[in-house]
């Protein structure tokens, strides 16, 4: 009888992605702590990438996990011939294909079809959204996403997202059976992301953390004027397009903000440990990891009330606070919190606890394996 020791896991990255990408973004340890920990239930691994050959480097970081890319620069058109014709273990025996991303998924579910695999969908955010966000509504960039997103979630066997606001929008926008669309949360590693010992906080004084992309979807802005005359100072973590404009407004403004670009994901856990507060300004998310590290690590966290995903991500007043999307709400309530501190404390105790219960990398590590289970129709263990 097949078990999960005699499947193999194929992932294929988003589009334009690769583990030096990741890797250069500070997201390497966070993005394959998940297939690290799958990896000795099953019987092999194969990550498919849109790198060049430097990804072959991180084979070593990798063990037990094979990792194909495009390792002679070709065009997109043949490197996707080379993927049908190269001779892998990725697509031989008991293999189960999957996304991380709708960018990109396409390839994994032609090659799905192609060799008679079961396809998993797998996004953390609806791509549709960030288009909608980004470009507008009805603008052709959303209207691709839209129909892209349709076509692959109605061709999966089964689709996976990280919320059940998201379930609903697929179901419903899509028309994809109910049965066939599961919640697994991004999960946390929570041995690492956690309450470290001592006072939280800077001796220099009181830190609002911000840590992600800095880029319209972010709204960096909102949270530069939220800091006006707030008695803290802003980290600001992370890169992105609208750096120089963030860097030119501090120093107009002249406020007490300090850039501090990407950092590693290890470094992580001592900055948010090290900062009073933590705030995302996004108008939307999907399932924010940093958010959700952020409370892992116990800290008390701020997010906009009308942002779906961080609505739903923060439970107003037990796991964080929920304000008005202006820089009036978002300075009234990091003025709040920087002024109570038992509050802090209690919505950080409170945030670490609903991180356990629900977001630990075992408990997502054991929903994924139900998953392959289910779609394979074999036994857990």
């Amino acid at each position: 009888m097949t078990s999960l020791r005699d499947v193999r896991l194929t992932l294929f990255f988003t589009a334009g992605m690769s583990l030096f990408e990741w890797d250069r973004l500070g997201m390497f340890e966070r993005e394959v702590a998940l297939y690290r920990a799958l990896r000795p239930h099953l019987g092999g691994m194969s990550f498919v990438t849109h790198g060049d050959r430097r990804d072959l480097g991180y084979r070593e970081r990798l063990p037990g996990i094979d990792v194909q890319c495009n390792r002679l620069n070709l065009p997109w058109p043949w490197y996707w011939r080379w993927l049908v014709g190269v001779p892998a273990a990725w697509k031989r025996g008991v293999v189960v294909f999957k996304s991380n991303q709708i960018p990109g998924a396409d390839t994994g579910l032609a090659l799905a079809r192609r060799f008679g695999k079961p396809f998993i969908a797998r996004c953390g955010y609806l791509h549709s959204g960030a288009m909608r966000l980004r470009h507008g509504e009805g603008s052709p960039e959303a209207v691709r996403a839209i129909e892209r997103e349709g076509r692959v979630f109605r061709a999966a066997d089964r689709v996976v997202v990280t919320t059940p606001l998201m379930a609903a929008q697929v179901t419903g926008q899509h028309g994809v059976p109910a049965e066939r669309v599961r919640v697994i949360p991004n999960y946390v590693d929570t041995d690492r992301f956690a309450p470290q010992p001592g006072p939280r906080g800077a001796e220099d004084g009181a830190k609002v953390l911000f840590l992600g992309r800095l880029d319209a979807q972010k709204d960096p802005f909102l949270l530069l004027d939220a800091m006006h005359g707030v008695d803290a100072t802003l980290w600001m973590v992370g890169d992105g397009p609208l750096r120089e404009a963030v860097a030119s407004e501090v120093a107009a403004r002249g406020l007490r903000a300090e850039l501090l670009g990407i950092r590693p994901h290890a470094d992580l856990p001592e900055l948010m440990n090290r900062s009073d507060l933590f705030v995302l300004p996004s108008p939307r998310e999907g399932h924010p990891k940093a958010l959700l590290e952020a409370m892992a690590c116990g800290m008390a966290v701020v997010g906009r009330n009308d942002a779906p995903g961080v609505r739903e991500a923060i439970c107003h007043e037990e796991t964080g606070l929920l304000c008005d999307p202006t820089p009036e709400g978002l300075r009234a309530a990091i003025v709040r919190l920087l002024a109570d501190g038992d509050l802090r404390a209690r919505l950080g105790r409170n945030a670490r606890a609903h991180a356990l219960e629900t977001l630990s990398l075992r408990r997502v590590v054991e929903m994924e394996l139900a998953l392959l289970s289910e779609i394979l129709a074999i036994p857990v263990a």
